[in-house]
């Protein structure tokens, strides 16, 4: 859905799941501009942008969580943009069997050091218990390659 709103020149959109994949094909058949495919095949592309949607909070295995994450900075030639929770705090509360909150900006001060944070946008619907559909944990990053 997040896809229909956006205008981008070019987009790939990777996912583990095919039927997530199939029907993203189906609703953008008829725009040649985007293309899907399942994460095993992706062949190291590389854009000005890559980006994080929702998906670092339901990475729950340490080594899928790390491998992402150098996949998704390895992609970019410019910016990165994550969508996320960024508090390890809200599994307390929140976390389940496919959910864990990390603090994922220190992986990347640590893992990325060549990526500079340049905002944080906090979320313009933030979480409340009696809105669940509706509101959300997670805030925008915004980060940029540091020039050499």
């Amino acid at each position: 859905n997040q896809l229909k709103l956006a205008r981008y020149p070019r987009y790939l959109g990777l996912d583990v799941s095919n039927a997530a994949i199939a029907r993203c094909r189906s609703v953008f058949a008829s725009d040649a501009t985007k293309k899907f495919k399942n994460i095993v095949e992706y062949s190291n592309e590389k854009a000005d942008l890559s980006m994080s949607l929702d998906v670092i909070y339901h990475l729950v295995e340490d080594a899928v969580f790390d491998a992402y994450m150098r996949r998704l900075f390895d992609s970019a030639n410019r910016y990165v943009i994550v969508y996320s929770s960024n508090d390890e705090s809200l599994n307390d509360a929140y976390g389940g069997y496919h959910v864990k909150h990390r603090h994922f900006t220190n992986w990347i001060s640590t893992n990325a050091p060549a990526w500079e944070l340049l905002e944080v946008l906090p979320n313009k619907y933030p979480f409340d218990e009696s809105k669940l559909e509706s509101t959300s944990l997670a805030d925008f990053y915004f980060y940029s390659l540091r020039p050499r």
